[in-house]
Order: C-alpha cells, then structure tokens, then sequence
C-alpha cells in the first residue's frame, strides 16, 4: 500500500479498525485514546506522523457524543502533529437523521457535526451509508460516500435463490435505495406504505407490489427500534411472503431492539459492521452480521493512491 500510510483507531470500533489494517497490510499507529477522572477525553499520538497520510477510523455511534469528541481531539492532535493529510473514516455517521428542520426552532445537527470535524482540521471525509446523500453536501471538504449494497448483494447471491426474491423498502422514503439494491439483482421491487388513519391508531400497513410466495428482503440503512421493521416483515407475510429477511447498513438497535428483533417473523436480520456489535447481538439466532472492512479498506488504498473510489460501485 502507499509508503506513507498511517491508520489510528478510536475506541469506537476497535475490531473494525483491525480487520481494515489487516486488509491494507498495514498495523494500527500506536494512540492512546483515555479518560480524565471527570471523563474528558485525553489522545496522545505515540508515533511520528509528520507529512504522513492519515486515516482516523471512528463511528460516532453509542455513546455519540463521547465517540463524536474522540474523533474531533484525535483530528486535531494529528493536525498539530503535522500530518500531511486527515481523512475522517467514519463508517456509521451519528446525527446524520436530523439534517434538515422537522420543526420550528429545531437545530440541523448534522450540518453541525459537519462543520466541528471541518473545524478540527480534517480534510476528508470517507463515511457508508449516509442516511441522507445531501449531507455530503454539509461538509466544506471532499466527502465520499460508500454504499454497503456490493457487500450484501454479494452475500444474497450467496445465500438466496435470485428467481424467488423480491426487494421491499419498508417506507415510501427509501424506495431509491431499494431500487438500486433490486437493480443490481435484477429482482422486482415492493414497497411498503405505512399510514396513521387517526391519531392514536395503529399503523395500517399496505404493501405496493405482488409479494405471494417471495422471499422478501428488506433493504434500509438504519435499523434503531426495530418496530417498523418488524411490522412490515409482518404486512409481508399477511400478504402471502413466504419469507422476510432484512439487510441493513447501520445496526444501531436501542433499548429493546435486538429483544423485538429475536421475537419478531423476520427469518434473518442481517448488519454490517459499521457499528460494533453488541454481545446481545452476537447471541441472537436471527441476526448476522457481515463485514465491511474489504470494502472500506479498499476506497482508503485508493484514496492514499489518489484513485477513484466511485468505480468501486460502478
């Protein structure tokens, strides 16, 4: 890989950042990342990375805020240490749900976030998934964009017979996702389209498309609850699915999720790991996750090389 190459983690995802190192052939810089007894986050770069090339792998995932300030102090001590580039490598962007006013006098708190790690000296941005494209268009640096879809289109193929499977978004918001997915497998596209008839009434949901005896599978970037995900894999097989599996880019599973998950009709859940997986996850029948580190390894060798990263997708 390139001479000058240099991969710090944080301690967001420490078995992502080593399988990405592992795929470049190249080991983690040594960086401590500690605490102050109050909880403020100390970095000490351990290694010289003057005029080096640098990538900070770091999802802002549970808890945000304290992975959030570990890559913004981590940017900065790097800047001051002279590194001759940093690329912020942030697999599962936190935040990136409010990017623009649902409300009046609400923040857009991705445009924020965008602005704190231009601030703190980064120069580029490398992320999976965006839960919005636009806010590529947030940051005042370049910003690549990476798709998990050649990861789990390769594991469908793998897994699924293609002639039986239909691609369902499990909202009217993520069709373009899922036409994109069902486009690469050449599979037809059902769309799920939820409505609250009256307040304080339960969702009604209809399916758009003819799904009797398919194997569905959903396709979202985030899943956090899980109840839409589960009630739509529900809807499926009340509409004659044989069976409903979900692939999803984020698993960011709050409270109660991977307890709904387990209980629910979804014959699999499957995650990449772009958030760490939690041991509630790891012991779920149900849930698998795959990896995306050959994928991110692969667009940081060519960012360092200065090669394109969009043909990866094409």
């Amino acid at each position: 890989m390139a001479d000058k190459m240099k991969i710090l983690a944080g301690n967001s995802n420490g078995a992502l950042a080593e399988a990405i190192a592992a795929y470049l052939g190249e080991p983690l810089t040594k960086c401590q990342v500690r605490r102050f007894a109050d909880m403020e986050v100390f970095v000490e770069i351990q290694e010289n990375v003057r005029g080096q090339d640098t990538f900070i792998i770091q999802s802002t995932s549970f808890p945000t805020n304290d992975h959030l300030m570990e890559l913004l102090i981590m940017t900065d001590a790097l800047r001051r240490a002279s590194a001759r580039r940093i690329t912020a490598v942030i697999p599962y962007f936190g935040y990136a749900r409010q990017d623009r006013k649902s409300a009046s006098r609400s923040p857009i708190s991705a445009k924020l976030v965008a602005n704190l790690i231009t601030t703190a000296g980064a120069d580029r941005v490398l992320t999976v998934d965006l839960h919005a494209g636009q806010i590529q268009g947030f940051f005042d640096i370049p910003t690549d964009n990476l798709f998990a879809s050649p990861v789990m289109v390769r594991d469908i193929k793998e897994r699924l017979k293609l002639s039986d499977v239909m691609v369902v978004s499990p909202d009217v918001g993520g069709v373009v996702r899922a036409r994109a997915l069902a486009k690469r497998i050449d599979a037809p596209l059902a769309i799920v389209d939820k409505r609250r008839e009256r307040a304080g009434e339960s969702e009604v949901m209809n399916i758009i498309g003819d799904v009797k005896g398919k194997s569905c599978i959903l396709i979202d970037d985030i899943v956090d609850s899980g109840g839409t995900l589960c009630n739509a894999a529900e809807a499926l097989l009340a509409d004659g699915a044989r069976e409903v599996y979900a692939y999803i880019t984020h698993g960011v599973l709050s409270g109660g999720a991977v307890a709904r998950v387990a209980a629910s009709k979804l014959k699999e859940l499957v995650l990449t790991d772009t958030i760490l997986p939690t041991e509630a996850v790891r012991v779920a029948k149900n849930i698998r996750v795959i990896s995306i580190a050959p994928l991110i390894g692969e667009a940081i060798a060519r960012t360092a090389k200065e090669e394109s990263v969009s043909s990866l997708f094409s």
